[in-house]
């Protein structure tokens, strides 16, 4: 089974976060949320989301991919916090996947990872990113790199860490599961 690892923090964006935590679960892949800080964390819009251990705790952890949600201020704290940059530093190092929405990229950036590499995210972060080949793509994969762009392609997202991690049958079962828009039959 496949392990993933999402790191919130509090400002996270809650429809992303969530949408990538629900379509990894609906593929039995293990999910673990882990809070920066101990206690719930609170998104952007103020809804609470009681993570499942904290950063601290998934220290050493192995697991096949890192996800990071965005929001201005979750992607703020993010940013801020050298066990997020470490983590995911490692995680580029040993192979595994690293996956970022919306501002949540530019977390990578500044670890030094995005360098000569496609990428996406919001829109207003597009300057974050000069050493990167930046596409307006709605979801943009290089490798062992997927990135997206916002609340509102949370849900393509997802299926592509699907996709990449239990394989593409899956992520269209799940896809005409939920009537996501391009996975319904037109019959």
């Amino acid at each position: 089974m496949a392990r993933v690892l999402v790191p919130l923090a509090p400002g996270f964006e809650e429809i992303e976060a969530v949408t990538i935590i629900d379509i990894l679960r609906r593929a039995n892949v293990e999910v673990t949320v882990a809070g920066t800080v101990d206690g719930p964390i609170v998104g952007s819009r103020r809804v609470p989301i009681i993570p499942d251990t904290t950063l601290d705790t998934v220290a050493g952890s192995r697991f096949d991919m890192i996800v990071l949600p965005g929001g201005g201020e979750g992607t703020a704290n993010l940013r801020r916090d050298p066990r997020v940059t470490a983590l995911v530093k490692d995680q580029t190092a040993r192979g595994g996947y690293v996956a970022a929405i919306c501002a949540a990229p530019t977390v990578l950036a500044d670890a030094g990872l995005l360098d000569r590499k496609r990428v996406t995210s919001y829109p207003s972060c597009q300057s974050e990113f000069p050493a990167s080949d930046y596409r307006t793509d709605r979801v943009v994969v290089d490798g062992r790199l997927i990135t997206s762009r916002s609340p509102g392609t949370a849900l393509e997202f997802a299926l592509v860490l699907v996709e990449r991690l239990v394989g593409p049958d899956e992520s269209r079962r799940i896809g005409r599961d939920v009537l996501a828009q391009g996975a319904v039959d037109a019959s």
